[in-house]
């Protein structure tokens, strides 16, 4: 995820993606557009989640050795 980008803001748009989607008033190239940028926030929401996990065993493994 970008710098700019915070996690809690990708999923702000997330949700103002699915809103719109579901309002049902889009166009299916509106749609289709949205759709896909919604996958790549998705992605890298995943992406930071798995990193904030992967840094959360490491801090843990530390507590645990100590």
């Amino acid at each position: 995820m970008s710098n700019s980008k915070t996690f809690e803001k990708s999923v702000q748009e997330l949700d103002g993606i699915v809103s719109k989607m579901e309002s049902g008033e889009l166009s299916l190239d509106e749609s289709l557009k949205l759709f896909e940028k919604g996958v790549k926030l998705t992605r890298e929401c995943q992406k930071s989640l798995a990193d904030a996990e992967a840094k959360i065993e490491k801090l843990m493994s530390g507590i645990k050795a100590d």
